[in-house]
């Protein structure tokens, strides 16, 4: 049999408020999040063999071993889910410790392909059961469409198109999500409008990432980076996408997106940086 391709984009927070520790001492946030055209790439087809395949190739595959898709297929078999095995390599485009979401958005795409092909026919609480238990953001990508995380078990997505070009642009580090909630000082008291209005540009520049203070106090370039996009000539707003280290810069005009991203590329050499855009 042929191999399916598919593609798991990448995940950007546009804005992220953490509102405090719940009874489980985990952290409530609430974000506003989108998807990316840039994506890793999945090949998968069913083998006959006695274990499953998962290769990672690509760029920013190195030391991938355990992950979030042999995860996936170690809890699908545990629960009996599977009738066959399969063989599944990962192009991965996006990088690690990046905030784009790539580990977690690869197990979604999967578990999104089975789902959708008749693989697996399982009730939304056993399909939420499933991901949680691969990873908290894992749930996010299993429909793309520009949502707001209402708390940490609630979603609102909106059929609605933001339009914008993004200049992603990651230094030489990456962040850890979990040193960067533990500096976490203090917590917000705005919270996200539910509303499609809040997708409108004027409206995304008014948010925030709270992980920014934290991350930019660990990781000092952070900061310089998101000044210097800042200072970038019709840009719409520049915000780190969830805990970092990727910086983002946001315009509505392509060509001005393609001029930074070359005035990026110049004065930050050694540093990872593409163009997207929202899808």
């Amino acid at each position: 049999m042929k191999k399916k391709f598919i593609k798991s984009y990448a995940k950007i927070n546009l804005s992220l408020n953490v509102l405090g520790k719940n009874k489980n001492n985990l952290h409530e946030i609430q974000s506003i999040f989108s998807f990316l055209d840039f994506h890793d790439k999945i090949y998968i087809k069913p083998i006959n063999k006695k274990t499953h395949v998962v290769l990672f190739k690509g760029t920013f595959s190195k030391n991938l071993k355990k992950n979030t898709i042999s995860k996936l297929l170690y809890i699908l078999e545990k629960k009996k889910l599977l009738k066959k095995k399969y063989y599944i390599k990962i192009i991965k485009n996006i990088p690690q410790q990046s905030g784009l979401g790539g580990g977690s958005m690869n197990a979604a795409t999967v578990l999104s392909y089975f789902l959708k092909n008749k693989i697996l026919n399982l009730p939304k609480k056993e399909i939420l059961n499933i991901s949680n238990q691969i990873g908290s953001d894992v749930f996010l990508g299993l429909n793309r469409k520009n949502s707001i995380l209402i708390n940490n078990k609630t979603i609102r997505k909106f059929d609605i198109k933001i339009n914008l070009f993004a200049l992603l642009i990651k230094p030489n580090v990456g962040c850890s999500t979990k040193k960067i909630y533990k500096q976490v000082s203090s917590f917000s008291k705005r919270r996200i409008t539910i509303s499609k209005n809040i997708f409108k540009t004027d409206k995304l520049k008014n948010e925030q990432n709270d992980l920014e203070k934290p991350a930019f106090k660990i990781y000092p370039i952070l900061r310089k980076l998101k000044f210097f996009l800042s200072s970038l000539e019709q840009v719409k707003f520049v915000r780190m996408t969830g805990s970092g280290s990727t910086i983002v810069a946001y315009f509505s005009n392509k060509k001005s997106a393609i001029n930074a991203l070359l005035l990026a590329k110049k004065n930050f050499k050694n540093y990872w940086s593409i163009l997207s855009k929202t899808i």
